[in-house]
């Protein structure tokens, strides 16, 4: 990801394809590469999620049944995950697989032309993006403030970088934090939590002791990297 340089613009090297979606009309595509190798960012250069600062997370095919296009993206041999944000499409490729991006590529590029051209919705209506940084009435001040500066310093850095971070809960000093899209299995998913996102929640709010990364079954590959990780920094110190 982006360790040392987490409130920084990432400028990721750009690949650009044209294709035409409609008779007359060309449809420009651009890539950026993610701090994460085996995360690519797609901008097509039309909307993809209508609210500002919207994501969805798609980490495994079965969680797509809500998005046409993410089925469709599950289909291209090699993708293992599927991250979809404002105006931009994370692909996550397969750590094992001997698909490399230069062939993935080339079919997500169709995939997602054919895809514009056809007008169907991107998702369906039953599929909403998280509001896990709303503020509630029952909320405590500590709360409050570690989803403000989630929402407005924090998230927006990420998703920058083709993921996005969800706020899963605050006890005992300890916030917990869900990584997705590129930040999933990226390798210094740990180090950006303790020196980016950690400092800056305790240099505003001193009841933050330490952040905590949550994994579900989807992760299990990702804990194992997030171990060695932890273990390799430990024994650093």
């Amino acid at each position: 990801m982006f360790s040392g340089r987490l409130f920084r613009m990432t400028q990721g090297l750009m690949s650009r394809r044209w294709f035409s979606a409609e008779p007359g009309t060309p449809m420009y595509i651009r890539t950026q590469e993610t701090p994460n190798p085996q995360s690519l960012k797609f901008l097509p250069g039309v909307r993809v999620l209508e609210t500002a600062g919207s994501t969805l997370d798609f980490p495994t095919p079965s969680a797509a049944y809500c998005s046409p296009l993410a089925k469709l993206l599950f289909r291209v041999d090699g993708v293992k995950g599927v991250f979809f944000g404002q105006d931009f499409i994370t692909i996550t490729k397969e750590e094992d697989s001997e698909v490399e991006w230069k062939v993935i590529k080339p079919e997500v590029y169709a995939t997602l032309m054919d895809f514009f051209a056809s007008g169907l919705p991107i998702v369906n209506e039953d599929a909403k993006p998280h509001s896990d940084t709303e503020i509630h009435e029952d909320d405590d001040d500590t709360v409050a403030m570690i989803k403000e500066l989630l929402d407005s310093r924090i998230r927006p850095t990420v998703q920058e970088d083709g993921g996005d971070i969800i706020f899963m809960g605050f006890e005992d000093g300890i916030v917990k934090l869900k990584m997705q899209g590129s930040c999933t299995s990226c390798p210094s998913s740990i180090v950006t939590l303790k020196n980016g996102v950690q400092n800056m929640l305790q240099f505003y709010i001193p009841e933050v002791i330490e952040v905590e990364q949550i994994f579900d079954e989807a992760d299990k590959a990702s804990d194992q990297v997030f171990k060695k990780l932890h273990d390799k920094l430990k024994e650093e110190d």
